[in-house]
């Protein structure tokens, strides 16, 4: 059976890759965005040209928007340190409830660590922002079913 620690380590890990696996595809996609308006931008001019350019102009704005949410994300991992564990549920805590075993982090969803799975979820997530600050023996509500707090490390 892993510790606490090797456990925190794998979860953050995973997380730290899913940020950069996120942030080389969004830079990917502003590149070809980039590329496409260069491209229009050589092409001929009209009406069908002034549209294209708008929807790509829209394009890179949306894309820059989730890169800066990405940037978001990217500094909160490093302020988790895995080796502190407290007694209340904490950014970088694992809360052991009687359904899920929530790793406060970022929202990637669920992760399988040994035979375990983990639900990753950020502070600010719906289920996150209950968690926080509980302690073991505590209760909160979510989707309709009560979870009970057995542990958090």
């Amino acid at each position: 059976m892993m510790n606490t620690i090797t456990i925190k380590s794998v979860l953050l890990d995973y997380c730290n890759k899913q940020i950069e696996t996120r942030f080389v595809k969004i830079k990917q996609t502003i590149s070809g965005i980039e590329e496409s308006l260069f491209e229009e931008s050589k092409s001929s001019s009209g009406d069908k040209h002034e549209t294209s350019r708008a929807m790509l102009q829209i394009d890179r704005e949306s894309a820059g928007r989730q890169l800066q949410e990405i940037e978001k994300l990217s500094a909160i991992l490093p302020r988790i340190d895995v080796e502190i564990s407290s007694d209340y549920a904490r950014l970088g805590s694992l809360i052991y409830t009687d359904k899920f075993v929530y790793f406060i982090s970022i929202s990637v969803g669920p992760v399988v660590v040994g035979e375990m799975q983990y639900l990753c979820v950020a502070l600010n997530s719906p289920v996150g922002s209950l968690i926080l600050g509980k302690k073991k023996g505590e209760e909160f509500i979510f989707n309709g079913n009560t979870h009970k707090i057995l542990n958090v490390k």
